[in-house]
């Protein structure tokens, strides 16, 4: 599926970089957006601007419309990621940016054991020792969290954040099949729009107008998130995973640099250490298992 020779790797390599560093600089605006309205409208305004801008894009490149079998697809895969934004979003109001995205690194791991029970597939032992390394890495992670003095709900945000990553190795599993099946414009669009028809379901309740100063953040949340997943659509398009999955890694420096200089968050020891162990263990995975994963960052929604 490769479409290019699998040495010419240099533009995927700087593209992939691109949206690793896009998705960050979005997961640091949906934070100061939820902080400004609330999670819940954060979310929605931003798939509804998503939407729009998928939609124009359909149709200024004349995208076919995909048939029943694919639809039910990007349905399946639309509703998970809503329900994994969700978590994961909720979670980051209450964490530093660096240690979500170090416990969302467990994702791959996970997607492996997932991929044995949904798609039949062997997990080796090697795989099995690395899911151990990266366990690890969350307890120790954990453990800093349980000893320090944080707000009240930040260890259910740790909690929050691995619920996420279940269903974003599961989002792994469809991506599997969808990237084979749409394009990344598709990809993008229908995300976008099955997340927004889940999240009109509570609008009587909690929808509100955003403010007129948040529109701007809504606008760079739903560009940014549109632009990412095309741009790392592309780049896994035109590469092996196993040599663009360690950038995907960068997410975490990304997380760090971006919570320290706007919100002011500390990069703890626990989190730095927890980190490299669940990346170890990803990288060990991912060697002995070279298609069987795909993006790493749960903030992919």
């Amino acid at each position: 599926m490769d479409a290019s020779p699998p040495h010419n790797v240099a533009a995927p390599f700087v593209v992939c970089c691109l949206g690793v560093a896009l998705f960050s600089v979005m997961d640091a605006t949906m934070k100061g957006l939820g902080l400004a309205i609330g999670l819940y409208n954060a979310l929605f305004w931003r798939a509804l601007a998503g939407t729009v801008l998928g939609l124009i894009l359909m149709l200024a490149t004349r995208q076919r419309w995909p048939g029943a079998a694919v639809l039910r697809i990007h349905l399946l895969r639309g509703v998970v990621v809503a329900f994994m934004a969700a978590l994961f979003f909720w979670a980051i109001l209450r964490l530093p940016l660096a240690e979500a995205i170090a416990l969302s690194f467990i994702a791959p791991l996970i997607a492996l054991y997932l991929a044995a029970w949904l798609l039949r597939e062997r997990v080796g032992r090697r795989a099995i020792g690395a899911s151990l390394l990266g366990l690890t890495g969350v307890a120790v992670i954990l453990s800093g969290r349980l000893q320090g003095r944080y707000e009240p709900d930040a260890l259910l945000g740790a909690l929050a954040v691995l619920a996420s990553a279940v269903l974003f190795a599961w989002n792994l599993i469809i991506q599997r099949k969808q990237a084979q099946l749409a394009s990344p414009i598709e990809v993008a669009f229908f995300q976008h729009l099955v997340m927004l028809g889940v999240f009109a379901l509570a609008a009587p309740f909690w929808l509100a107008m955003p403010p007129l100063d948040a529109a701007p953040l809504v606008l760079l949340a739903a560009t940014l998130a549109f632009t990412s997943l095309a741009v790392l659509a592309w780049a896994y398009a035109r590469a092996e995973a196993q040599r663009l999955i360690p950038i995907e890694y960068s997410a975490f420096i990304w997380a760090a640099i971006i919570g320290w200089l706007i919100f002011g968050e500390p990069l703890t020891l626990a989190t730095l250490a927890g980190a490299l162990l669940i990346v170890a263990g990803c990288l060990i995975a991912a060697r002995s298992k070279r298609a069987a994963i795909a993006h790493v960052e749960a903030g992919t929604a």
